[in-house]
């Protein structure tokens, strides 16, 4: 009888609690006023000819390239970040490696990582979900041959010092070091293109996130030209469709467009953080568009009662570390403005009270333990 292989029998599976999201949707961190109207008008303007063509990859790549500021051969076009994760974890990885990823974190490291048959070894965050370099420096091994790190991370919105990305790659020369930037643009900092003194380093960015193309699944992968000519030999030359290659660079000439999503988001977040601190409710403070909170027995009734006001925000107790802790997406200001109400009214529902101590939502959210 035909079996998949041991390590996809035995592989976590991710489900993403899609179903019916009807309402304000700030539970997956998506651009919550949509894409850019150029990309819309573009959109509008493809016909049956330009469907019926395979896609060309190689300009759309050089369109990102010089909007990055990178050269054409430092990139690769995916199909959204996932594809770049899983491009690397195929090209670098074999059966019996050690893959190392901080946890909590974005769950597809490891399920990529995993199903090539590596090794994943869990690393716990620090205190208050802090980057802990020193023992993912002191973890790394001979059999070291990918290191995973969201920066900013998610679900946390906690940011590790490029300085210290610049360690960890020195420090295992054997390793692929992915450094995931799908919200580069709300932290402001990235590590590329360090790859040219460090050629083991890459950097992947998403175009689902502050351009709103989420559902065009397109993501780009950055590095050492030489090595992403072998990340080439692994990928479909038709990844992306044609529908999303048209639509990318009308996203990307819209600066306007995106600077304003990112100025109103960022004000968003400092508005919920400082709301957050007035009600004596716990969080970590936030390097991306989205504020993690911990509200301990009061995380159901407050998903509960976000919902019934058509609000979708993120229950995160199944990652490491963050039980009874919700993640809240921000976004345009007509947005935050209806998010802010929605969450005064059920802060008071819920017995806390503004500018007082409320301890069951104050605390410390509860860390399993993380098979090594």
């Amino acid at each position: 009888m035909l079996k998949a292989r041991q390590s996809v029998r035995t592989l976590k599976e991710y489900h993403p609690p899609l179903g019916k999201r009807e309402g304000l949707r700030l539970d997956f961190n998506e651009n919550t006023a949509g894409c850019s109207p150029r990309v819309l008008e573009r959109l509008r303007r493809l016909n049956g000819e330009d469907l019926a063509r395979y896609p060309v990859r190689d300009v759309g790549e050089k369109v990102v390239a010089e909007h990055l500021r990178v050269r054409p051969d430092e990139l690769l076009l995916t199909n959204g970040t996932d594809e770049g994760i899983h491009l690397v974890s195929e090209t670098f990885l074999e059966p019996g490696d050690e893959s190392l990823i901080v946890v909590p974190t974005f769950a597809m490291f490891e399920i990529y990582a995993a199903a090539t048959g590596s090794r994943v070894i869990s690393i716990p965050a620090g205190e208050d979900f802090a980057f802990p370099t020193e023992r993912v420096l002191s973890t790394i091994s001979e059999r070291t041959r990918f290191i995973a790190i969201a920066n900013p991370n998610n679900p946390t919105g906690t940011f590790a010092p490029i300085s210290d990305l610049v360690r960890i790659a020195q420090a295992a020369p054997d390793a692929a070091v992915l450094v995931d930037e799908a919200y580069f643009h709300f932290s402001g900092e990235t590590a590329a293109p360090k790859w040219r003194e460090l050629p083991n380093l890459f950097v992947s960015r998403t175009f689902s996130k502050v351009y709103g193309l989420a559902g065009l699944r397109i993501g780009v992968l950055m590095g050492d030209r030489e090595l992403m000519a072998m990340l080439r030999r692994a990928s479909s030359p038709y990844n992306l469709n044609s529908v999303a290659l048209a639509c990318l660079p009308e996203a990307l000439s819209d600066e306007v467009y995106v600077n304003t999503y990112v100025a109103e988001t960022t004000a968003g977040r400092r508005e919920l953080e400082a709301e957050l601190e007035n009600w004596g409710v716990r969080f970590w403070p936030s390097r991306a568009n989205f504020v993690l909170m911990y509200l301990g027995e009061q995380s159901q009734p407050f998903l509960h009662a976000m919902r019934q006001r058509r609000i979708l925000v993120r229950d995160r107790s199944a990652d490491y570390g963050c039980k009874d802790c919700v993640r809240v997406t921000v976004g345009i200001r007509e947005h935050n403005q209806r998010l802010m109400t929605a969450l005064r009214e059920v802060f008071a529902e819920l017995g806390l009270r503004p500018g007082a101590a409320n301890p069951a939502v104050a605390g410390e959210p509860g860390r399993r333990q993380v098979a090594r």
